[in-house]
């Protein structure tokens, strides 16, 4: 699993690996270890019907609706995003996908991943 977070958006990606383990177990977590803390992250399916996205104890959350998850590993769909409205009156965009393989030369492991369908791979 990745995340990429620019201003208010965050991008959550899932290889084929995570998306059968959050179908399948409900949620998955990854952490990146610094000096002086831990950060969490992850996706969690929820009885909602829009994406949420909550930030607390150094730990980003994902929150899904467990009508897309229930198969989302069995079918087709890339993913799902929500601009969900906040407090002061801005927005704050949040996306989850499937995690394609990389069409150019990267440094980036490129095993499991779904085949990118631009590739032709």
């Amino acid at each position: 699993m990745k995340i990429r977070i620019k201003e208010n958006s965050v991008r959550f990606r899932l290889t084929p690996t995570d998306v059968k383990k959050f179908c399948e177990e409900g949620g998955i977590e990854e952490t990146t270890q610094f000096s002086s803390t831990t950060f969490r992250y992850g996706v969690k399916q929820k009885q909602i019907e829009k994406l949420q996205v909550d930030f607390k104890d150094s730990a980003i959350t994902l929150y899904v609706p467990e009508s897309f998850a229930k198969d989302w590993h069995d079918n087709d769909v890339v993913g799902l995003d929500h601009h969900e409205k906040l407090a002061n009156g801005g927005t704050f965009y949040l996306l989850l996908e499937k995690d394609f393989a990389c069409l150019d030369q990267t440094h980036e492991d490129q095993t499991d991943k779904y085949p990118n369908p631009k590739g032709g791979c």
